[in-house]
């Protein structure tokens, strides 16, 4: 009779294990789960979201937890310590911000920042855009100039500058460069224009001519958003009159142009800067308060965003990839392919490094001592 029973006991013990393994398989034990998370510039926020969840799809057992930050707040909020969260993975716009924030870190502590070399995720430029009538006046010849750029901001009416009355005063619109890439990006690249040299250098800021650039920009620009993606929001919504030109990342220009030509009806024209600053969002695995775990699933993602398929996603975005063999021409519904006024894949014109942080940080030092 103990038979049957010993059978029966084993059949269930079976099932048991098999139904354990089961479970494992599609329901993540949660002491087998690691969460990370990864702090971005905003500018990256539509694709990593896509790119999320097809992630967590594939890998279960990793939840990944997405915030976003000004560039520049990023690296200032890590190296104080001061998040009410544990950034595992952070990914500025610009990975020169990253080299300010070892440099910063190891003037406080001892040894690396980062676990492992920060790995390149996607890039762009800098661009400015335009309303089309607005543009068509500042820039006759359709080629964007510096110059008359700053007339408009000395003149501060259209009508001194060829405008028709109606549309009031000058507008321009930048990123704080206190907290964002993209206007550390613009005020370097016109004080460059301006000093007339083809690589600034902090020297060039102790020029006069320079530093009442500065102050002239700073004037110009009223309450500057704290990060591209709502700088480019807030110039779609205010539209002509309230938001004439702007400073942005290419990606994102070309990625919000539709949603331009919905809400106003028009939607507005890519100019193309030159010589402009490429910008490579960058990647880097945390040391502080990471375990073994987190950095296991903190590799396996930046692994992920690397491949080809997902550079794809960065591409339809308006980002350039930084893998090699990834061509945007071969990717569908790329958006150097919908007839953008302005757009350009192969662009010809010169592109320069960033510059060095100390040099970036005299900058911000002019704008914060600005009038």
């Amino acid at each position: 009779m103990a038979a049957p029973q010993n059978s029966l006991t084993r059949t269930f013990t079976s099932v048991a294990i098999l139904l354990a393994s089961l479970g494992i398989a599609y329901f993540p034990v949660p002491g087998l789960q690691q969460t990370i998370v990864v702090v971005s510039g905003t500018e990256l926020q539509e694709p990593l979201q896509k790119l999320q969840t097809r992630f967590q799809q594939a890998h279960p057992s990793i939840q990944v937890d997405l915030k976003y930050q000004g560039s520049q707040d990023l690296v200032n909020k890590y190296v104080d310590d001061n998040n009410d969260f544990k950034p595992t993975v952070l990914i500025p716009a610009n990975g020169e911000l990253l080299k300010e924030l070892e440099s910063r870190w190891q003037s406080q502590e001892s040894g690396s920042a980062f676990q492992g070399k920060p790995q390149p995720i996607a890039k762009t430029r800098l661009v400015a855009i335009a309303w089309p009538q607005r543009g068509k006046v500042l820039f006759p010849n359709g080629t964007f100039q510096w110059s008359r750029l700053e007339e408009a901001l000395q003149k501060r009416n259209w009508s001194a500058i060829g405008g028709s009355q109606d549309w009031g005063s000058f507008d321009f619109m930048t990123t704080d460069p206190t907290r964002s890439n993209s206007g550390q990006l613009t005020l370097s690249l016109w004080a460059q224009d301006k000093a007339g040299t083809s690589a600034l250098s902090s020297a060039n800021l102790s020029s006069p001519s320079v530093q009442m650039l500065v102050s002239q920009i700073k004037r110009s620009v009223y309450q500057p958003p704290r990060s591209t993606d709502v700088l480019l929001r807030e110039f779609i919504t205010r539209g002509p009159n309230d938001a004439d030109i702007a400073t942005v990342y290419e990606s994102i220009a070309l990625h919000r142009w539709k949603q331009s030509k919905t809400s106003r009806g028009e939607a507005y024209q890519i100019y193309y800067l030159n010589p402009t600053i490429e910008t490579v969002a960058t990647a880097a695995i945390m040391q502080r308060e990471i375990s073994d775990g987190e950095t296991k699933a903190a590799r396996a993602w930046l692994k992920f965003l690397a491949e080809p398929d997902q550079q794809a996603v960065f591409v339809e975005h308006g980002f350039r990839p930084t893998t090699s063999g990834v061509k945007i021409e071969s990717i569908p519904n790329n958006p150097w392919q919908q007839n953008i006024p302005g757009a350009v894949l192969d662009v010809k014109g010169q592109v320069t490094p960033s510059p060095n942080r100390p040099t970036i940080g005299e900058l911000i030092r002019l704008w914060q001592r600005g009038s």
